[in-house]
Formats: structure tokens, sequence, C-alpha cells
């Protein structure tokens, strides 16, 4: 997830630059960017490279960065585009309380349809445990954004008296986003006997009282 609302406007084109020219950087940079998804996913972030990213679309490292004008900042803007969707699927800026809540569920499900995209998160978080690793300070203020968003929603819920006595609101964040990140793990190990909505949905109404 990020800070960044996932519907904010594009910048728009500098005046009197061409929509047609504009639409093609724009294109292009998607190709990269889906490029980039599929070599950190194979490979990780340190053993793939800008000029694995770039034979996989045509151009030379110099004309990548001229898109990215670096290797961490395209990692980030590979990672912001997970956080987006996640943010668009958990409802988390529109929401709150249970249908927050209702809405991770529903991002474990369409995690199952992507599993490429859950092993590239997988693959970097590991790696970022690193504090030399360029995304270290990124996944930091991911977590802390994460346990804050959930924390709100079962401070929510216990308001309205849907959490049950003696939940602490923090300590249930805190497992949950250690129990989303477990079952990535696990379900990329075998999918056959891991069913992540449901283990989800298992823990969220062990501790609530409402059905998931």
């Amino acid at each position: 997830m990020t800070d960044t609302p996932a519907g904010a406007v594009a910048e728009a084109p500098r005046r009197g630059r061409p929509r047609g020219s504009y639409a093609k950087t724009e294109a292009r940079r998607q190709e990269i960017l889906t490029a980039a998804f599929e070599v950190f996913s194979t490979s990780g972030y340190r053993a793939g490279s800008l000029k694995d990213v770039a034979d996989k679309v045509g151009l030379s490292q110099a004309g990548l960065l001229h898109h990215f004008p670096s290797k961490e900042a395209l990692l980030e803007a590979v990672l912001t585009l997970r956080d987006e969707d996640s943010v668009v699927r958990t409802r988390s800026l529109t929401t709150k309380g249970i249908e927050m809540l209702r809405g991770l569920v529903e991002l474990t499900h369409y995690n199952t349809t992507i599993p490429g995209l859950v092993a590239l998160y997988c693959v970097l978080s590991a790696e970022a445990t690193d504090p030399d690793h360029p995304a270290h300070g990124y996944f930091q203020r991911r977590y802390a954004w994460v346990r804050g968003t959930m924390t709100e929603a079962f401070a929510e819920m216990q308001r309205l008296s849907q959490l049950r006595p003696g939940i602490v609101p923090a300590a249930a964040a805190r497992q949950l986003a250690a129990l989303m990140d477990g079952l990535q793990v696990q379900w990329l190990l075998d999918n056959g006997s891991v069913d992540m909505p449901a283990e989800v949905a298992a823990f969220l109404e062990a501790i609530t009282t409402e059905k998931f």
C-alpha cells in the first residue's frame, strides 16, 4: 500500500506537447514496468539488471534511463503500482472498520490470481531487511502505514463492540500483517494446500464478532 491515492490524476502533458507523443511515452513506461516486474520477480532486485529490463523492451540502458533515472526509481515505481492496486481493492482510503478489513479478504482473493507479483513482493521484502538495500526505507514506511491503517480499522470495530473482549487493536494489526505475509510464502511454496482468503477470514472471525 502507499500514501498516494490510487485514483490520483496523472500529470497533464506540457502545453504544446502532442497528445500522441505523450501517450506513447506513457505506454513505453508501462512496458518498462512490466519488464522490470518480470526481471525482479524472477531474479530478485540485486541480481536483476537494468540491461535485462532494457533488453526485454528493445531499449538501450541509456534509453531506459530516459524514462526512469535509476534502478532504484524503477523499483519504487514497480512497488508503487502494486500498492496503488492494493489501495483500490481494499478501499482503504474510502472505508473504515469492518468494510476495510473485508477489503483485505478481497485483496487476498485477488493475490491468488497474480502469483508472480506476490513472489516479487516476498523476494524484495526479504532482501530489503538489509539496511543498505534501496527498498529498506520503503518497506519500513509501508509496514508502518499498513499497521496504522489496520489498527484504525480494529479500533473502529472496538468502538462499535465488534471486536472480541481483550483484543488490542494494535496487536491485532501486527498479527494480521504477519499472517497475510506469511501465508503468501506458504502459498507460493504449495498453493494446493494453502487457502489464503479462508485463513485470513478465519483469523478475523476469531477476533471479532462478525462474519467475513
